[in-house]
């Protein structure tokens, strides 16, 4: 296989040293890619810029959704591929590595739609003044890819910014080179695209990252993390005063009164907590209960936990996947020691004799002050919570500083809406848990982020407003 290389106007590049991109199901080598620089990413940066304003990209709002449209049909030809790829780089499920490249096909689509509908607004301030509100793309974007879920999230920000008239320089994930690398081949053999709009560099460590923060070429960073990194690209990107994005960590929990049916609840929960192994930021992270039905409540998530068969993505029989590597492994283990001395241990997650596995975790904890609650373990570790009324689930279910999502179960609906109203987060589901689709925003409050991804105000990051102020006749 030829090593992942980085791609600026128009042209593959071999620079810099080379790095293994490793298997996390039985940790062998699935090839190698090439390091990115600062240089490298400046350089890429500059040709962006360059043909952000030599092109016409900007203002030809059919041929941004024509080369949407295409590399949507690129993606639709090599989508067995390109999840096949995902199942080897970073470990997940089959299907779910299939769902995730079909979801990027949808936004793909759907932003090509909008491209063609972006308008401006007029109004006639008095008699003879026009004031026109262009909508306009904002520049150069540059777009930081998390391995979690690296087809999804590369066009979660790729196709709105393209859809605006931005160009853009993009970082690829450490973890998951090879299949930024393909999904890359897929746009570089779109025919109506032009050169520069699309340029791509492979991470070294966080040098490419921090290039691309601190760039004067670049006017917008959408980044997809965790909250601790997005705080360090809002510092750094105040040197150029450039805008961010940010959809970062999450602590969703999931909120269960007692008039709903507990069977379903555990199927709907195992599917939200254990989707990627945990390793999503809306994963359902938390199980505020009912006092009353917590102890039947939680004998069918146990239940459920067990039957889940932690192996390898491409195994039919697989219910969970790999983790994405071994370091992560390590720390979800130190964190499932903490869970037992802090709380009380429920079901114990453990490793598998090889590979970057790990079985469910399920503990009961009170304090709410714990670093088990208020912190993001990007793993299949859940704690369970009990409350007494509608007042302390609300509570609880505020007690982090994260919002990104939660879900409320409850066959009450005035009390569905009402609860889901007091829950500060961007996504609530009813009924229902980690349901995502290229129509509906996302994004969080507090820790969780800056923004919104998918649907129409998705493009809102990528665009400016400006105002043209019109008296006809006068000179």
């Amino acid at each position: 296989m030829t090593a992942a290389r980085h791609y600026i106007n128009g042209h593959w590049v071999n620079e810099g040293i080379l790095a293994k991109s490793v298997n996390p199901a039985d940790l062998s080598t699935l090839g190698s890619y090439h390091v990115g620089s600062a240089e490298l990413t400046n350089q890429a940066a500059a040709v962006a810029r360059e043909a952000y304003f030599r092109h016409d990209w900007a203002a030809n709002p059919r041929l941004r959704a024509q080369v949407l449209f295409e590399i949507a049909d690129r993606l639709e030809e090599e989508k067995e591929t390109i999840a096949d790829l995902v199942v080897c780089e970073n470990g997940k499920l089959r299907n779910e590595a299939m769902g995730e490249t079909l979801a990027a096909i949808s936004e793909t689509r759907y932003y090509a739609g909008l491209a063609r509908t972006i308008r401006g607004s007029m109004q006639e301030i008095t008699p003879g003044q026009l004031s026109l509100f262009h909508r306009e793309a904002a520049g150069v974007a540059g777009i930081i890819v998390p391995w979690n879920a690296p087809v999804t999230l590369l066009f979660r920000s790729l196709a709105p910014a393209l859809a605006a008239g931005c160009t853009c320089v993009i970082k690829s994930a450490a973890q998951t080179p090879l299949v930024h690398a393909k999904l890359i081949e897929c746009i570089a053999s779109v025919p109506s695209l032009p050169a520069g709009v699309i340029n791509s560099i492979n991470e070294n460590g966080i040098e490419v990252g921090h290039a691309m923060v601190c760039s004067e070429d670049i006017d917008v960073i959408s980044f997809t993390g965790s909250s601790r990194t997005g705080q360090a690209i809002m510092a750094g990107a105040s040197s150029t005063l450039k805008r961010v994005g940010l959809e970062l960590g999450g602590k969703a929990p999931a909120v269960i009164f007692p008039d709903i049916d507990l069977d379903k609840v555990a199927t709907e929960l195992t599917y939200g907590s254990l989707s990627m192994a945990g390793q999503i930021c809306v994963a359902a992270s938390r199980f505020i209960v009912h006092e009353r039905v917590a102890q039947e409540f939680e004998a069918r998530m146990v239940r459920a936990y067990r039957n889940v068969r932690v192996g390898p993505g491409n195994d039919p029989k697989s219910g969970m996947g790999a983790l994405i590597d071994i370091a992560s492994q390590a720390r979800l283990l130190a964190l499932i020691e903490q869970a037992g001395d802090e709380g009380q241990m429920v079901l114990r997650g453990e490793p598998l004799a090889k590979g970057a596995f790990l079985t469910p975790t399920l503990f009961r904890i009170d304090d709410v002050q714990s670093s088990l609650v208020q912190e993001e373990l990007f793993g299949p570790i859940v704690s369970l919570e009990t409350f007494t009324d509608e007042i302390e689930a609300v509570s609880k279910a505020n007690a982090t500083s994260y919002g990104l999502a939660a879900s409320v179960f409850t066959a009450d609906g005035a009390r569905a809406l009402r609860v889901s109203r007091a829950i500060r987060a961007g996504t609530v589901w009813i009924n229902s848990h980690l349901r995502l689709f290229a129509e509906g925003e996302t994004g969080g409050y507090g820790r969780s982020g800056l923004g919104r991804l998918h649907g129409p105000e998705g493009l809102n990051d990528f665009l400016e407003t400006k105002h043209i102020h019109l008296e006809p006749g006068r000179i």
